[in-house]
């Protein structure tokens, strides 16, 4: 059946995806292109059958129109500003933060010399869970003053998740690195592609493949998403990889990476961060007055490791947070005003396994 809503409604619709592309920075080829799909639209109003092909038009229209593809974040790299966000977010790891700065001092130098676009290394960021991977991402995120989207890796079983699907596909999407441009909203934000070891077996080799595209300098700067159908400059993106070692990270993919090895949190470590930094910021999660709840300092051992060795500060937190619920739940009914972790009591706030 032909389509039977009013030719002037429809001709409305049509004149807004014209406004969209006219007002839009688009790079001319892509404009033209674009503009001529919603010139065939216009010719099938006249037969009566346009309702889908409109659908696909707009939902094209909006995402093209919608990429940073002239905007960028220009922000002076300030090394000063950045080493007080790493100590900031991090206790100790002094050869990271280093390697760190060193790269960020390299892509300066890079931006001042006015050479063109100045690649910026590609950080792979190597450790087990907990050790603070991420935290650095958005860490230097905030330093940077550029925005920072998010991939998860984990489970990942198709390249088609990063390189979109080809819209002659129902329900067809870009894939989530053209999502992550487009939410941050610049052409050289932070991309984070984190724990890159853990896609499906099954993917691994096509996931592979693209990550080399994304990653290599020859070849970033015309990234081919397969909905978009048309080159992404990417050479400007800061990508950032996280993972927990490098067995099923394929060589090509690692010959582009600047590996930096993240080291197990000492038992001091832990300690100065659980107290000046965990517990603090647990209280005031949950509500409770700096002081509600204080520990005597023998304990700290038991709390650092409840259950053995672990190398990095989650399960910290979390028996830090547990402690906090416990000590909610008994201020809440009126049984206490406050709590302080002795020897006698340690065993009724730490978990039970």
């Amino acid at each position: 059946m032909p389509d039977t809503a009013p030719t002037s409604l429809v001709n409305k619709d049509i004149d807004g995806l014209n406004n969209k592309l006219k007002t839009a920075s688009l790079p001319p080829e892509l404009a033209t292109q674009a503009a001529d799909m919603v010139e065939r639209l216009q010719r099938m109003v006249a037969q009566g059958f346009y309702a889908e092909e409109f659908e696909k038009v707009r939902h094209y229209v909006n995402w093209i129109t919608t990429l940073p593809w002239d905007k960028r974040v220009d922000k002076p790299i300030d090394l000063a500003l950045i080493e007080q966000n790493l100590n900031t977010h991090h206790y100790g790891m002094q050869e990271v933060k280093d390697r760190i700065l060193e790269y960020m001092s390299v892509l300066k130098l890079r931006l001042s010399q006015n050479k063109g676009i100045a690649k910026a290394p590609i950080i792979f960021l190597v450790g087990l869970v907990g050790t603070g991977k991420t935290t650095f991402a958005y860490a230097l995120s905030d330093a940077l003053g550029r925005p920072i989207a998010r991939i998860p890796f984990g489970g990942m079983g198709s390249a088609r998740d990063l390189r979109g699907q080809s819209r002659l596909h129902l329900e067809s999407e870009p894939g989530s690195i053209i999502k992550a441009l487009a939410q941050t909203g610049v052409k050289n934000p932070i991309i984070l592609l984190d724990e890159i070891d853990r896609v499906t077996a099954e993917a691994r080799a096509d996931i592979m493949g693209v990550l080399v595209e994304l990653l290599d300098p020859g070849q970033n700067y015309a990234f081919l998403d397969h909905y978009i159908d048309y080159p992404i400059d990417l050479s400007e993106v800061l990508f950032i990889a996280t993972g927990n070692n490098t067995t099923n990270i394929a060589t090509a993919v690692l010959d582009r990476l600047e590996p930096i090895r993240m080291p197990s949190y000492t038992d001091e470590e832990k300690l100065h961060i659980a107290k000046e930094f965990i517990l603090p910021g647990v209280l005031e999660e949950s509500g409770l007055a700096p002081g509600t709840i204080t520990i005597d300092e023998s304990l700290w051992p038991t709390i650092i490791r409840p259950l053995g060795y672990d190398a990095g500060l989650r399960t910290l937190r979390r028996t830090i947070e547990g402690v906090a619920r416990k000590t909610a739940r008994l201020l809440v009914s009126g049984q206490v005003q406050s709590v302080n972790l002795t020897a006698d009591n340690i065993k009724d706030f730490l978990p039970k396994w």
